[in-house]
């Protein structure tokens, strides 16, 4: 009886036929930058044969098209897709994302070790690959309360998880340099294997205590000079575009055919609604090429570079042997995705049926007690008050000061310089810690817009012009059990439910997609000027860094880091 790999090699070889040829279309050679015209011979779930013609048991006509290897997104978190795992397959695979590296990071913030299992359970059954990074910061910070505890003893269980690569993006980075015993422990576990990234605007001698610990990928750099001295010192950087953090406008420069090897795209945070208007790492890949990146650069950066700093070894080349994740395009530069191939097997509705379903968890996650207008009272203070300011496309915040009106015996919103009130409300039943402040750039003239997506402990946020409408908009997620909400006189005028760990929804993406539609015509009535007013709300909760100061031994200023409230 010949072997599967036997079977394999005479597939190759060409002594009997492929499983499934792609014939009359062409392949773009990421080692050459060539188009070549071949066809493309796939066993089981590799490629057998390129550059020849070949027989195969089913046949597809591509003439006219070219394939490229399958898009590798290189950091993400499903959750902020809204959707389930299985859901996130679906409605991304079909754009040509055949590998997604997530870092279960927002439900591991919420339900622990529980959430980390969920999601390795689910990509257990995708058709996409998807690869767990274990989450390095749960809690992410000591300033909120998160709803759960990962210490390395409950991280190392899940080390030899065959969807597991390694230790995801290590965001306390004041923690590396200054040598915090948590974070060693975590370091010490993962020397030798792969460390994420992230540390935003860290540079000098802290990047280079920070890099010392073995971290090799970065997906924070927001302009070419941060990117360029973070390559310099050995970093693989991921560029960012999702549906807040918008950095491949600034990175454009440095995605050329020299810097390429040392390159990868991520989206970090993207919903369905942004990926049914424009795409996913297919809308990166356009936009580049259309702002004048060479088409090898940003496919090298889709796939084969982005395999390579994952340890990703079996794939993102169109070539015998290698893993057959494979997207039929309509031209490099629309990259526009006819058809989709996962380890061999031709993506379809069908295809996605065979995957077993697991089961949600989480459905009781918001504890938060009821809450009144008086709960959002902030105290007259003397002189000028701090207030967060939101960058449009940006997560990173900034420390403001402001005089603020003042009514009765409390601070109040200043609307003629676009100033309204936000609050943090925790909702593990922990300790029921309740922070209120200021923020500048939602653009709300009224009502009030709540979630319980808030990064990174989730506890409830929510921005308004009222303290009846923040009240009742707070109220309706504990009833909902998490989800967007907003409130309009009184009045829920848009909402979607996330009951998973108040972060994913129960139904299908695209009525998630819809929703989002509806949700952010609600938002926009009250005044909203953000493209994104809901995930930007979402990165409120962020601690904010008003000075980054590091010393002349290249330590971060850590008293410099302050929260709302």
């Amino acid at each position: 009886m010949t072997s599967r790999l036997e079977r394999l090699i005479d597939q190759g070889v060409g002594r009997v036929p492929a499983d499934i040829v792609l014939k009359g279309g062409s392949f773009f050679d990421l080692v050459t930058g060539e188009v070549v015209r071949s066809d493309i011979a796939i066993g089981a779930d590799r490629i057998v044969g390129t550059s020849g013609t070949y027989v195969g048991e089913t046949e597809i006509d591509i003439s006219g098209r070219t394939v490229v290897p399958g898009f590798i997104d290189t950091h993400l978190h499903i959750e902020s897709s809204l959707v389930t795992p299985h859901e996130f397959d679906r409605c991304v695979l079909p754009y040509g994302v055949t590998t997604a590296i997530c870092d279960p990071h927002e439900i591991a913030n919420v339900l622990g070790t529980a959430g980390v299992e969920f999601f390795l359970d689910s990509a257990l059954e995708t058709i996409m690959d998807i690869r767990v990074q274990l989450s390095s910061c749960v809690p992410a910070t000591h300033l909120e309360t998160a709803g759960a505890d990962l210490p390395i003893e409950r991280l190392l269980p899940f080390r030899h998880h065959p969807k597991v690569i390694g230790l995801a993006e290590f965001m306390n980075f004041p923690g590396v340099i200054h040598k915090d015993p948590v974070c060693m422990a975590k370091l010490d576990a993962f020397q030798g294997g792969h460390i994420d990234g992230h540390a935003p605007l860290l540079s000098g001698n802290g990047l280079n205590g920070y890099l010392a610990a073995g971290i090799r990928t970065e997906h924070e750099c927001t302009t070419a000079t941060e990117a360029l001295e973070k390559i310099r010192k050995g970093m693989h950087i991921l560029v960012r575009e999702g549906s807040v953090s918008k950095d491949l406008a600034a990175l454009i420069p440095i995605i050329t055919e020299r810097l390429s090897p040392y390159l990868a795209l991520c989206t970090d945070d993207r919903n369905p609604l942004d990926i049914a208007e424009q795409g996913h790492l297919d809308h990166m890949i356009r936009t580049a090429i259309a702002n004048g990146v060479e088409p090898l650069a940003i496919y090298r950066a889709a796939s084969i570079s982005a395999a390579r700093a994952f340890g990703l070894r079996d794939r993102g080349l169109v070539a015998p042997g290698w893993r057959a994740d494979l997207v039929v395009l309509d031209s490099l530069e629309g990259c526009r995705a006819d058809m989709v191939f996962s380890a061999g097997r031709h993506v379809s509705d069908a295809l996605f049926s065979t995957r077993k379903p697991v089961a949600p968890i989480g459905l009781d996650s918001v504890k938060a007690p009821p809450v009144n207008a008086a709960h959002f009272g902030v105290p007259v203070a003397e002189g000028e008050t701090p207030v967060i300011g939101v960058t449009p496309g940006k997560i990173i915040t900034e420390h403001r000061r402001y005089r603020l009106p003042v009514k009765g015996n409390e601070t109040a919103v200043d609307l003629a310089n676009d100033i309204i009130k936000v609050a943090v409300i925790e909702r593990h039943g922990k300790n029921g810690n309740h922070a209120n402040g200021f923020v500048q750039g939602f653009g709300l003239k009224k009502g009030a817009i709540a979630s319980t997506v808030g990064h990174d402990s989730h506890n409830i946020c929510v921005v308004g012009v009222s303290e009846d409408d923040m009240a009742r908009a707070a109220n309706r997620l504990g009833e909902i059990q998490g989800g967007f909400v907003v409130v309009e006189d009184g009045k829920v005028t848009g909402e979607i439910a996330l009951p998973i760990a108040g972060l994913m929804s129960l139904e299908p993406y695209e009525n998630v997609r819809d929703t989002l539609h509806d949700l952010r015509k609600a938002a926009f009535a009250l005044g909203a000027t953000l493209e994104e007013p809901f995930l930007q709300l979402a990165f409120l909760p962020l601690p904010v860094i008003p000075h980054l100061k590091i010393s002349d031994r290249g330590m971060v200023d850590v008293d410099k880091f302050a929260l709302i409230g």
